[in-house]
């Protein structure tokens, strides 16, 4: 009798679990994630999931990690001054987030043990450290440009107001006569927030910077 052939690709892989799983959450959001979803999609049994993770959590964590792998860091290496680098990483990684909006809270949590979102964290540190930035301030640095890029992509400010003009009485709110036009406008009003954010923050920085040259 002769043996039945090996399949050329594994029916499972860590990478498959992950790309499907970061579909689900593209798609209808992280409460749609669970491993007897994921093994209906995968087209395998619920068990078999175990052999890559072991809990739901892991699963998102992966996904996650997956998003933050997408970010591009040459711009640390390639020689730009340091506030040029941050302004193209930030842009890069709001980017990414755009992409894939439902697995910000996930990254919100910090980078744990997230290979991908280790060495984000350690590129933008030790870039600032080079560049003559003391470590308490790239520290901070790095946090802030965190809370910038995040809080930018948890939600549309723009996409915030509903396009129906008898919403806004002027009566109530004279100054919001044109909000029901800023959806249809969403992208760029929201495009536009961030980069009037990311100059003044970057602009701020630059007058620290200064500050901290002459102190040395």
């Amino acid at each position: 009798m002769c043996a039945m052939a090996r399949p050329r690709k594994p029916l499972l892989s860590t990478d498959r679990i992950v790309e499907t799983a970061r579909a689900l959450v593209d798609a209808e959001g992280l409460a749609a994630v669970s491993t007897r979803r994921l093994a209906a999609e995968l087209g395998v049994s619920g068990p078999s999931l175990y052999n890559h993770f072991r809990t739901k959590d892991e699963i998102l964590e992966a996904v996650a990690d997956s998003v933050s792998a997408q970010v591009d860091l040459s711009m640390f290496e390639d020689g730009r001054d340091w506030r040029t680098a941050l302004h193209d990483w930030a842009v890069s990684y709001r980017a990414a987030l755009r992409d894939h909006p439902n697995i910000v809270p996930v990254l919100a949590r910090g980078p744990g043990r997230r290979p991908a979102a280790l060495r984000l964290a350690d590129a933008v540190y030790g870039a600032m450290v080079d560049a003559g930035w003391p470590p308490a301030q790239a520290t901070s640095i790095g946090a802030l440009m965190r809370y910038f890029i995040m809080g930018s992509a948890l939600g549309s400010f723009a996409g915030g107001f509903v396009d129906d003009a008898s919403a806004y009485d002027p009566a109530d709110y004279p100054h919001l006569g044109q909000a029901h036009l800023l959806a249809e406008q969403q992208e760029k009003i929201d495009e536009r927030a961030f980069e009037t954010g990311l100059t003044a923050l970057l602009d701020g920085l630059a007058r620290q910077y200064e500050q901290v040259r002459r102190a040395v």
